[in-house]
């Protein structure tokens, strides 16, 4: 989920009404906790969707995955349908990154260089849930496991369980006034954390100051200005299909890009293994699929004997990454998922031209 952040030093029963004081006989009263309990987790993934667009914060968040421990400060305000952000980060290669709705501005300030792109937006911490949340709680079992305090929050946590071995367990922290995500745990079958995330220091509420972002957008005197083109592709169109892949998880997009975006300093790749794979290549199909919370890139590019040398597979806190040959291509496939799931993806894709 925040490798790529960690890689650049910066790497997302309270719902319950009672009516009255009305006495339930135990055997009502056991089908109704059995039906109120989805329906608090529900509301509270709800929540934590909603409020990441729509909440107006300020804060720093700590990222702690593979050993390594980064920090970011961000500002997030909200102006009617239009979403403005800025991520700085404070440790490691200086970076800050300015979006506007789709529109992103990530600038090294010490190579001067700013690359210019039009993306969806990041679903990352605190920004972590991407869909409903009927469809999450097809594929995690969700308990409410009580009350928690974050940066001097209060919180109500929840416990997500994976209902199979395709995808990581969570722990989140919502702010019980907001809903807005305060800390974040990934956790594997043994319930070993491989990463979390949490706010140190958060205000919510602040007064939006979208001008701040938009100025920073365009002060791009000085600067080497890259904008890589990024193509919406069709997996079909390109001649790529899956045989299968693990339940749950469905198409988000796909593009054609470049698989490291020009004059990105080396060490801003979202991953060793990435990088080693395509970063001379000019062209690189990528499909984005998710459950709704977690997400895997597929990279797919023509295989280069000189280039590509290393098939592996390897780990950074919750991130895993496969690289190996299929056939005359060399893949790529990157997520929060275990490293079956990789594997699963890898081998259900097939060409069909």
């Amino acid at each position: 989920m925040l490798a790529g952040l960690v890689s650049t030093g910066l790497r997302a029963a309270p719902a319950l009404l009672l009516a009255g004081a009305v006495l339930l006989a135990p055997s009502v009263q056991a089908q109704a906790n059995l039906i109120e309990q989805p329906r608090d987790a529900i509301y509270w993934l709800a929540r934590i969707h909603d409020a990441a667009g729509e909440r107006n914060y300020q804060g720093t968040f700590v990222v702690s995955a593979g050993g390594s421990v980064a920090s970011a400060r961000i500002a997030h305000f909200c102006r009617g349908d239009n979403q403005f952000e800025r991520i700085e980060s404070l440790d490691g290669q200086q970076r800050q990154i300015y979006r506007h709705n789709e529109v992103v501005h990530s600038f090294w300030p010490r190579e001067r260089v700013v690359v210019v792109e039009t993306r969806q937006a990041i679903r990352e911490f605190p920004a972590l849930l991407t869909a409903s949340a009927e469809r999450i709680v097809e594929h995690y079992d969700v308990e409410p496991l009580g009350d928690g305090r974050v940066a001097g929050h209060e919180a109500h946590v929840l416990l997500l369980r994976p209902k199979d071995g395709w995808r990581f367990g969570y722990r989140l922290w919502a702010e019980k006034r907001s809903g807005l995500l305060l800390r974040a745990e990934v956790f594997d079958a043994r319930e070993v954390v491989l990463e979390a995330s949490a706010f140190s220091e958060l205000m919510i509420g602040v007064k939006p100051q979208p001008e701040r972002v938009l100025r920073a957008m365009k002060q791009l005197e000085g600067f080497d200005v890259r904008r890589p083109v990024l193509k919406a592709a069709d997996p079909a169109d390109e001649g790529w299909a899956f045989k299968q892949m693990p339940p749950g998880f469905r198409h988000v997009s796909s593009v054609k890009r470049p698989m490291t975006a020009p004059a990105a300093p080396r060490s801003a790749v979202q991953s060793e293994g990435a990088d080693d794979a395509a970063e001379h290549s000019a062209q690189v199909f990528q499909s984005i699929y998710s459950d709704g919370l977690t997400h895997v890139s597929v990279f797919i590019e023509p295989y280069d004997a000189g280039l590509h040398r290393r098939e592996m597979l390897m780990a950074m806190g919750a991130t895993q990454t496969l690289v190996r040959r299929q056939g005359d291509w060399w893949l790529t496939v990157i997520g929060d998922v275990p490293p079956v799931t990789l594997r699963a993806f890898a081998d259900g894709l097939e060409r069909r031209r």
